[in-house]
């Protein structure tokens, strides 16, 4: 276990200067940026050895994992859990109840369901919308591939933001799978756009957040705007597969 956490605080360090190395080169403040470090699909220990080595917002892909996680841990002061996976409606209540940010709001249905569960809860809910700045169809969110696209879901953004308990905090992106960082960037730079144009448009809402950048690409998510990066690999090791951490 010591060689585990130093191992992942190492890396984690690491990480954190790149960031912050990214962020002056645009002219930001490394403060403005928050580090998500990923444990989808990671066993337990490793989710206790990060939180050793420092680590305080853990971001999760699949709720019942995440919660199951959530409660086999003592409670962790200072310590985020984000939901960052596509989140079927019928999984809406543990994360409303759950999570302290939901990066993946993908729907209208689905901000609805968590309105709901939320004020049970008697809590807002920070959200954000994703949006499919690739046009790929194997990704969720709303299709922002083309600003042409964009007039389509307005209406549908609208209704979220009246919603009594949920809080829009941003947007949130995946853009499609390159092998140069550099793939990244315009897709980075259309979400960056995108959320302008909704600041303008619903200026009594809250957009601050932009969640995008993985360990593949997260230095130029941040050169392009970042607030959020989302870094699994780099930090915890490759992913193991659900039933090799089922089994642990």
């Amino acid at each position: 276990m010591p060689d585990m956490v130093s191992s992942i605080r190492e890396k984690y360090q690491f990480t954190l200067d790149q960031i912050a190395s990214a962020a002056r080169k645009s002219g930001r403040a490394p403060e403005g940026i928050r580090l998500v470090v990923v444990t989808k699909s990671q066993p337990l220990e490793i989710v206790q050895a990060a939180i050793e080595a420092g680590v305080r917002i853990l971001g999760e892909n699949y709720p019942e994992e995440g919660v199951t996680k959530i409660q086999s841990l003592p409670p962790q002061s200072g310590v985020e859990w984000h939901m960052i996976g596509h989140v079927q409606s019928r999984k809406a209540r543990l994360v409303a109840e759950h999570f302290e940010l939901l990066h993946s709001l993908d729907s209208l249905k689905l901000a609805r369901r968590l309105d709901r569960f939320a004020a049970e809860r008697n809590r807002a809910l920070p959200v954000l919308l994703e949006f499919n700045v690739g046009g790929e169809e194997s990704k969720a969110g709303w299709d922002a591939s083309n600003d042409s696209r964009w007039d389509a879901f307005l209406p549908e953004v609208e209704s979220i933001l009246k919603l009594p308990s949920l809080r829009v905090r941003g947007l949130m992106t995946m853009p499609p799978l390159g092998t140069d960082p550099e793939d990244s960037r315009r897709f980075f730079l259309r979400l960056r756009l995108l959320r302008d144009r909704l600041a303008s448009t619903f200026p009594q809402a809250d957009w601050r957040e932009l969640s995008m950048g993985t360990s593949a690409d997260y230095t130029v998510a941040v050169e392009e705007g970042a607030t959020l990066v989302r870094v699994g690999t780099a930090i915890v090791g490759a992913r193991r597969l659900k039933s090799e951490v089922e089994a642990l």
